[in-house]
């Protein structure tokens, strides 16, 4: 960012090529931690090279915090009537939208004055879903699977470990490479790349796996969303494969009590965590952590890990 002018409290500046408004600077977003939404912006900014290429073609939804985190929330999938025009959007069908709308038009978030933009509405989380928008804009099939793992106390992400690599076995037998990250709040997220696969096949596939695990391990894991159930298990959330829910996206910020943030991790971490603090990261952990190793979701990006589910496309 450059060439930046104050102007009646607020702040002009040019993104590759884009010139943005940015108001508010010095608001406390995350009160317990001090961080200030200029640190908000900044975090997005430096994260982007690494961030852009897992949202880019996805429709987004943000969860924005315009009061901090310890204010009022509220999802928008909806472009605001107040975006710039070069904004990406596309208008898909909205199934299910409590508003009655026939069709909503999401922002894709596919360069960096879009994120930065986002990021200045208070746009804290960034949720998509795991198929992309194709060149005629059009929805294509997911070309993610997901697994959710979301423990019940007291059971923490040291559970969700032992529960991921179950799930890796398991996926290996298949023949399908998974990748892990945190979902910046109290569990793991792991994601297998596909060829594009009907979300009704890697639901159902998901669906299968968590049933199978929760058979095998019933004091450890559950596959039903009843919180009863969940005490001291880890639900293995399959529901994330509808075509309809969206997870949160790589490195995106968490609206905890600190700027958390849904971090890839390796697997050796996964095998070597001990405690629940192990694997928390927040924003200037994960910055160092990209700028030693990279990205570590980067083989979910490259077609060569692409698979098949069991029984074909």
């Amino acid at each position: 960012m450059g060439g930046a002018a104050a102007m009646d409290g607020r702040v002009t500046v040019e993104v590759d090529g884009r010139r943005l408004t940015l108001s508010n600077l010095g608001k406390v977003l995350y009160p317990q931690a001090h961080v200030t939404k200029a640190e908000v912006i900044d975090y997005y900014t430096r994260i982007s090279p690494v961030l852009l290429p897992h949202v880019a073609g996805r429709p987004m939804t943000f969860t924005r915090w315009p009061d901090g985190v310890e204010g009022t929330s509220f999802f928008e999938k909806n472009v605001p009537s107040h975006a710039p025009p070069w904004v990406h959007r596309v208008t898909l069908p909205a199934p299910g939208s409590g508003r009655e709308r026939a069709a909503i038009d999401y922002v894709l978030v596919d360069d960096l004055p879009t994120l930065v933009w986002a990021a200045n509405l208070a746009s804290l989380e960034l949720h998509v879903p795991q198929w992309r928008v194709g060149a005629d804009g059009g929805p294509l099939d997911p070309d993610l699977l997901v697994l959710d793992l979301d423990p019940g106390p007291p059971a923490d992400v040291v559970t969700c470990c032992a529960v991921a690599l179950a799930l890796r076995a398991e996926l290996a037998a298949a023949g399908l490479p998974v990748w892990v990250k945190t979902s910046g709040s109290k569990g793991l997220q792991l994601s297998v790349p596909l060829h594009p696969t009907p979300a009704d096949r890697t639901s159902g596939f998901a669906r299968d796996l968590a049933e199978r695990l929760a058979r095998a391990h019933p004091d450890l894991v559950v596959s039903r969303m009843d919180k009863a159930l969940r005490r001291g298990r880890v639900l293995i959330d399959w529901s994330q494969n509808n075509a309809a829910k969206t997870t949160v996206a790589p490195y995106s910020l968490r609206a905890r009590e600190a700027p958390t943030v849904s971090t890839p991790v390796t697997w050796a971490e996964v095998e070597a965590c001990r405690t629940a603090t192990d694997l928390r990261f927040t924003a200037p952990d994960v910055l160092d952590r990209v700028a030693h190793d990279g990205d570590l979701l980067a083989g979910l990006l490259d077609p060569v890990h692409r698979g098949l589910l069991p029984g074909g496309p």
